[in-house]
């Protein structure tokens, strides 16, 4: 999100992911790390938005102005301002509300990232460069 302090991660705390069923499906830890339901590790976010995936291999990276890139530095989607999320080509694919809802294209409710950074549930919900199942 464009002129925000870029902060992947600035909790006290873990953050919880659900899924539609309000079931854990995975975490992210204060320092970056996203584990999944069974408390593995998945991957990493680290402060300069690169995404890392559990063997600490670069997956992709989040910029600052929401532009999502996979590992060859393709975008593969964004995040708008207003929590939209947007594939490759432009088409919306979901949505990250305020209070850390997320809903699909249809605006179905399919999860909650409460306290998590709009960017980090963005990758996690819609762009497959680290899975939480």
């Amino acid at each position: 999100m464009a002129n925000v302090q870029f902060s992947m991660v600035n909790t006290a705390q873990a953050q919880t992911i659900r899924d539609r069923y309000n079931s854990q499906i995975g975490r992210v830890e204060r320092d970056g790390i996203i584990r999944d339901r069974y408390n593995s590790q998945i991957g990493r976010i680290d402060n300069d938005g690169t995404v890392r995936d559990r063997y600490n291999s670069q997956v992709g990276k989040i910029e600052r102005d929401g532009t999502i890139r996979d590992r060859y530095n393709s975008q593969i989607g964004r995040i708008e301002n207003d929590g939209i999320v947007r594939d490759r080509y432009n088409s919306q694919v979901g949505k990250i509300d305020r209070d850390g809802t997320v809903r699909d294209r249809y605006n179905s409710h399919i999860g909650k990232a409460e306290g998590v950074e709009p960017r980090i549930a963005a990758v996690l919900f819609f762009m497959n460069l680290l899975h939480l199942n």
